[in-house]
């Protein structure tokens, strides 16, 4: 293992090795400070390692320039949002050519049923609605759950993340209650008059949740992602969805990161069948979007609940949802970048680069491990694979991840900034996985002396 002693020299070597390789960061970060609180556009990145984010010039491919002109190896790739790797050709074409024909205008293009069609093939259901982003569609699903069940309550799991869902942000106190989670700003309501939580891959949890027979919803992803890869025990996803039709609650399944496993994420490649499924970020290559699929019978429900005169006061949708440039964006990406063979070559990279962490791990005898998603792969600072989100939130270490995402950072390599999580792109070679293997490898040799 290692001492804290040693860990944070390192972490100050580090420190004073970022300051000397970003001092026009620095310098737009003192201007940024003036403008912008914390001196970045949004809150959260804040987050990252080092004294001050760095601010990027230009992105392409696997790769980023920032404005000292150092070159990364992104293998964070916006948190899923530049899966596809930065500015993907076939995507930009399509944006320049609807740029010069209309942003949007609140009417559907021919765009919007290629792409349905091509959701209805990856995922199986069979009618789709377009948002903004992937919270949206999440918000979307679960007023529609609600009124359609007349029930007030959703089921989430445990550290779940699903976008800035307000009944998302709940968590169990250790009496098993549910409670607000720490950092929530602003809850609106108390979290336990809308959300019960649960913990993964524990069936027993979710029936008795279930069973208070007030719930409208049960919204998760089908691997755990955002506090860590977490997945699924056999049996567990089947047993969920008979629950769930059991009780009369809606399943919903957030494929937005999950989608790394396939083309289809873990439902196509499961042959799960949702009621619901909502996805964004990475289908249009960056360009802010969202959308959810439905069963017929769900179609069905919603539209014989809701009057023609009343549908767009009822809290879904927005001015820009289903707009003409995100569903051009889309359809490219979907049809000319994040293909079925090119899920081939991210998938065998990930598992490339996870092999090479835990060759690192075993040989340096580290109580850590890396689990697999498709083309993700994250390790974690525990002996054994997390089962549970709470397994997997206990095993954090901020003071660690800080000096190791600092150091791939200075070595120039960038993760996901709120967990050690990678995510290959098409763009992303063997020669990018095998500089990581090294450099993490190296660090682990410093971090054990």
């Amino acid at each position: 293992m290692f001492d804290r002693q040693r860990l944070a020299d390192l972490t100050s070597l580090e420190q004073q090795r970022f300051l000397e390789k970003h001092p026009k960061s620095g310098a737009m970060f003192a201007d940024a400070k003036k403008v912008m609180p914390g001196g970045v556009p949004m809150s959260w990145m804040a987050k990252w390692p080092g004294a001050y984010p760095v601010f990027v010039e230009s992105a392409q491919g696997a790769r980023f320039v920032d404005v000292d002109g150092n070159v990364y190896i992104d293998f964070c790739l916006g948190d899923t949002g530049s899966m596809t790797g930065h500015s993907p050709e076939p995507t930009v074409k399509a944006i320049r050519e609807q740029v010069g024909k209309g942003l949007t205008a609140m009417l559907p293009t021919e765009d919007a049923v290629v792409v349905s069609n091509e959701l209805v093939e990856r995922f199986g259901l069979p009618l789709w609605q377009f948002t903004v982003s992937a919270t949206d569609a999440n918000r979307h699903v679960i007023r529609y759950s609600r009124h359609i069940t007349g029930k007030k309550k959703i089921i989430v799991i445990d550290r779940c993340y699903h976008g800035s869902v307000d009944e998302t942000f709940a968590t169990l106190d250790s009496h098993g209650n549910t409670v607000a989670r720490e950092g929530n700003i602003g809850a609106p309501v108390s979290l336990e008059e809308t959300t019960r939580v649960v913990e993964f891959n524990d069936l027993a949890a979710m029936e008795a949740a279930l069973a208070h027979g007030d719930v409208a919803a049960i919204l998760m992803e089908p691997a755990m992602t955002n506090v860590g890869i977490v997945l699924p025990e056999a049996g567990y996803l089947k047993g969920i969805g008979e629950l769930a039709k059991q009780y009369g609650a809606y399943w919903i399944i957030d494929e937005t990161h999950t989608i790394s496993i396939g083309p289809g994420g873990m439902t196509g490649a499961l042959g799960l069948k949702p009621d619901f499924l909502t996805i964004g970020k990475a289908i249009a290559a960056g360009i802010p979007t969202g959308t959810f699929g439905m069963t017929r019978e769900v179609a069905a429900a919603i539209s014989t609940r809701i009057a023609l005169d009343e549908i767009d006061t009822g809290g879904i949708g927005g001015t820009l949802a289903g707009n003409a440039l995100s569903l051009a964006a889309m359809r490219a990406t979907l049809t000319e970048v994040l293909t079925p063979k090119a899920f081939e070559g991210m998938i065998a990279l990930g598992t490339r680069w996870s092999d090479g962490v835990d060759a690192a791990i075993g040989y340096f005898n580290l109580p850590w491990t890396c689990n697999r998603l498709g083309a993700r792969g994250e390790y974690i600072f525990r002996s054994s694979a997390p089962r549970t989100g709470r397994e997997a939130a206990d095993a954090g270490d901020f003071e660690l991840e800080q000096y190791i995402h600092l150091r791939l950072l200075n070595d120039g390599f960038l993760l996901t900034p709120f967990h050690n999580m990678a995510l290959m792109s098409p763009a992303t070679s063997a020669d990018d996985v095998d500089a990581h293997t090294a450099a993490f490898r190296k660090m682990c040799s410093d971090l054990v002396g």
